[in-house]
């Protein structure tokens, strides 16, 4: 699943092929994936023009004239921007650009979800209301995140993933972050101490910097679709590594509700869960 990184290199190539275009037409093929009145969001996007595009936590945000278009990837989502397009059972979403060029979306699993809402109404009529602060936020410190652990019993793996917690942050970045963090995934979250709050907001900082730089991690549940091939893959720690970088010892991997979980069992200090 592209996460804060790979979805924050998706809009920045995006934004430098995008910009002060005009949506001419709007075909879509999957109507599920449309979360707002699909008529509104067929005929209102005709005409309008793309301003700029935003993103927030995991969500892309094309602002046009009138409009937020909101689009999450999900798990497998990609946006192609291309010379002509075919009908493909794939492509759900095919915008017709006043360049005589396409903005198409695919997705094999059709995971993905669109809305689209006047300007004013971004963060209260989609789910970007209910978003936590993201790591580059200067409100994110230790007093905030301290306080939206303090009432969770639930591993801070889990907690962390929370988009209403920190939003960005997946299974991949999750796991780097508590290995540099030097932080068992099976704590409580609301053990997690402030200055272990700080050494999360710190690592999340410094690992997505430099997911960023390289163009985010292609991995086999997400490659770009854009012309960008992630690298970051190449500096993963724990996620998906059989041995530990720094002591040696053999990478371990166990599910937290669901999840595959990566991590040192010396370097992370886990106990038996």
């Amino acid at each position: 699943m592209p996460e804060l990184a790979e979805v924050e290199t998706v809009r920045r190539v995006l934004k430098k092929d995008l910009i002060n275009l005009k949506i001419e037409k709007v075909i879509v093929n999957y109507k599920d994936m449309i979360k707002t009145n699909y008529h509104d969001f067929i005929n209102n996007l005709v005409g309008e023009e793309i301003l700029d595009i935003k993103r927030y936590g995991k969500w892309l945000v094309f602002e046009t004239t009138n409009y937020c278009l909101v689009s999450h990837l999900r798990m497998e989502g990609k946006y192609y921007y291309s010379d002509e397009y075919e009908e493909s059972k794939h492509e759900h979403v095919i915008f017709c650009l006043s360049n005589h060029k396409y903005l198409r979306y695919k997705d094999v699993r059709k995971f993905g979800v669109m809305f689209l809402v006047k300007k004013d109404r971004l963060f209260i009529d989609t789910p970007l209301a209910n978003l936590g602060l993201e790591p580059f936020d200067s409100k994110l410190n230790s007093k905030y995140l301290e306080e939206k652990l303090k009432s969770k019993r639930i591993p801070i793996k889990t907690a962390l993933l929370d988009q209403e917690i920190i939003s960005g942050l997946g299974n991949i970045y999750v796991d780097e972050v508590l290995f540099k963090s030097h932080i068992s995934p099976f704590r409580k979250a609301n053990t997690i101490n402030d200055k272990e709050c700080d050494l999360i907001i710190k690592s999340s900082k410094e690992i997505l910097t430099e997911a960023i730089k390289l163009g985010g991690t292609t991995i086999r549940s997400y490659t770009s679709s854009l012309g960008v091939t992630g690298k970051y893959q190449g500096k993963l720690m724990v996620h998906t590594k059989d041995y530990c970088k720094i002591c040696g010892s053999k990478i371990k991997v166990k599910k937290i509700n669901g999840r595959s979980t990566y991590y040192c069992p010396k370097c992370q200090e886990v106990e038996d869960e």
